[in-house]
């Protein structure tokens, strides 16, 4: 009888080329990769110098998204002259290389974390590799997607296969019912502060639970994005109803007799009963409170209602230095109350938190209220398409009355590689992934939330718990 197996097993035997040695080294077959303008062009160059061609060019999708300008108005030209190198450059290998493109001005064009699923270029039961970390986002379709570096997006690209070496399990169990205000952002918050920033380093995390279940698909990718944030290397969750009635309408979607083999075989996708995994987490998000960031790392977290820590409180050494360097950073001090700090900047975009879903929380945040007069509000768009979905559901006229600036589709203040770009000493409630030292600025701080949260700080100038809003209304 054949031994119970986790998802994560099944992923892994089932596109193992063959074993490399007894230390769990498999050279791993890869369904799909996502290239971008940013991480690929080292791995087009070393191709070009070893006179390779790319393998399955119909495996890869490439789109532009880090450097590009999101000003209101669509240009194709770079103002920073290496990001015109980096765009054009792209170009030229997609051209070469026979890879698919979505440039600047393609009406598919946005990120792509955000742009393959909806173009349905991502299945359940597909493995996926592409040179950035936050490719876990695939795990929320049943999908198990991981971020690889340069040198082996070369590899990838030459042969559709890579050096892998086994992960070991954890299962995140997530129940309660989330509160009024509660989303998605806040259960992964709230995971990562409890496990550390390292916390699941070595392993893949699979979600499971009635919580996870209830979420949308669009909610279920945010918590798939950031557990790179808690050291996964990987993160999934079972594909279920909801998730083959969101792809059944994609582009790239399976159609007719084949849609139906496909689906037949997805329902096989979970995790045997019995199963053994490394590492079990029981996480119960019915009295969870809306979460923001304080420091300088994803797990330096609290709840709105919490005050700032004391690092003299702070018991391990390393511990209390990290948080004494992060306060010195943020400018904040131990005791101050979280919802008294004021911010200069909001932010709604990223990977993490710019899907429709997203902007339609946001949005019942800020009808009928204005951003503080203090603070510069944006909101770019996960895509070119999200973005016309919102302007076709009036999303976009409730920013724009409100004060907030409506540009279109990139990865922008997230990792400020283009001209979005904080100032020293800027302050911004991010609804992003990272909220490293001068991650969106040298100097920049930066406080992770919603992007519901992130609404409420901009109109009332200051972080705020968004449930006193709606308490307002």
């Amino acid at each position: 009888m054949n031994r119970p197996r986790t998802l994560y097993e099944k992923h892994i035997d089932s596109h193992t080329v063959c074993n490399l040695d007894d230390q769990g080294h498999v050279l791993l077959y890869i369904d799909r990769q996502v290239a971008n303008e940013y991480t690929s062009p080292q791995a087009f160059s070393g191709l070009r110098h070893a006179n390779r061609k790319v393998w399955r060019p119909a495996a890869t999708l490439a789109v532009v998204d880090h450097v590009n300008p999101t000003s209101p108005d669509r240009i194709a030209t770079m103002p920073d002259p290496g990001g015109a190198r980096q765009v054009s450059s792209f170009g030229e290998n997609c051209r070469d290389f026979g890879i698919e493109l979505f440039d600047v001005l393609d009406k598919r064009q946005g990120i792509e974390h955000v742009v393959a699923p909806e173009q349905g270029f991502i299945l359940p039961g597909m493995v996926v590799a592409a040179g950035d970390s936050h490719t876990t986002t695939y795990g929320a379709l049943g999908a198990f997607g991981f971020g690889i570096g340069t040198s082996e997006i070369e590899h990838l690209l030459a042969t559709q296969t890579l050096v892998y070496k086994r992960l070991k399990t954890m299962r995140v169990h997530v129940r309660g019912e989330l509160g009024n205000g509660l989303t998605s952002k806040d259960i992964i918050m709230a995971l990562i502060r409890r496990i550390g920033a390292s916390g699941a380093t070595g392993y893949a995390i699979e979600f499971a639970g009635p919580t996870i279940e209830a979420l949308s698909v669009e909610a279920r990718m945010t918590i798939c994005n950031m557990a790179v944030e808690a050291g996964a290397r990987g993160a999934f969750m079972a594909p279920d109803e909801k998730v083959y009635a969101y792809l059944a309408d994609k582009p790239r979607a399976p159609e007719g007799a084949l849609w139906e083999q496909a689906v037949a075989r997805w329902r096989e996708l979970y995790s045997d009963p019995g199963a053994e995994f490394d590492a079990d987490i029981d996480l119960d998000v019915g009295t969870l409170e809306p979460m923001v960031t304080w420091g300088t790392s994803p797990d330096q977290a609290a709840a709105i209602s919490d005050r700032v820590p004391d690092p003299l409180n702070e018991p391990d050494a390393v511990r209390r230095q990290d948080t004494q360097r992060a306060l010195r950073y943020m400018g904040l001090e131990p005791g101050e109350c979280l919802s008294d700090i004021e911010i200069s900047h909001a932010f709604i975009g990223s990977c993490t938190n710019a899907r429709i879903e997203d902007l339609r929380d946001a949005a019942r945040v800020v009808r009928g209220r204005k951003v503080a007069a203090h603070v510069r509000a944006m909101v770019v768009p996960g895509s070119t398409q999200v973005r016309a979905q919102a302007e076709a559901e009036g999303l976009a006229k409730i920013f724009l009355d409100a004060g907030f600036e409506w540009r279109q589709s990139g990865c922008s203040m997230c990792l400020a590689m283009n001209d979005d770009v904080l100032s020293p000493g800027d302050r911004c409630a991010s609804s992003t992934n990272r909220n490293f030292e001068g991650r969106q600025g040298a100097g920049a701080r930066t406080h992770l939330m919603s992007p519901a949260m992130v609404a409420a700080a901009a109109v009332s100038g200051r972080l705020t718990d968004v449930r006193s809003l709606s308490e307002e209304a």
